[in-house]
């Protein structure tokens, strides 16, 4: 397992944007495909973004075109620029590590490393 801590988050305006961080420890992050989630008030957690081991990238539909996804093996860490920010995109984001590196998982019940969460709230 690897252990991963977020940064990034912040209060912004609607049609701003933002980049999540999430740094990783160990020595294997390269072979772990790397996950993006959020979860609102009231709502279950949600699958946001996913990069796989040879960073091939899946999105959610309603983030397509907004959010990118991104890894940099060196520094151990994956991304996530959130461009034309909504007021729904409103969240605590969490990024996750899934050991299967070329998985098409988008359920959360596959990863099994967590990071503590960031806040990511859009005014209107």
């Amino acid at each position: 397992q690897v252990q991963l801590v977020e940064s990034g988050g912040g209060l912004v305006q609607a049609g701003g944007s933002l980049r999540l961080s999430c740094t990783a420890s160990g020595r294997t992050f390269a072979n772990y495909a790397m996950g993006w989630f959020r979860q609102a008030p009231g709502k279950e957690r949600e699958f946001v973004a996913l990069i796989r081991w040879i960073s091939i990238t899946f999105y959610r539909d309603s983030v397509k075109g907004r959010f990118t996804i991104s890894r940099d093996n060196a520094k151990n860490t994956v991304y996530l620029q959130m461009n034309s920010l909504k007021p729904e995109d409103t969240a605590v984001y969490y990024c996750a590590a899934n050991r299967w590196g070329d998985t098409s998982s988008t359920s959360a019940g596959d990863f099994g490393s967590w990071g503590q969460g960031t806040q990511v709230t859009v005014s209107s």
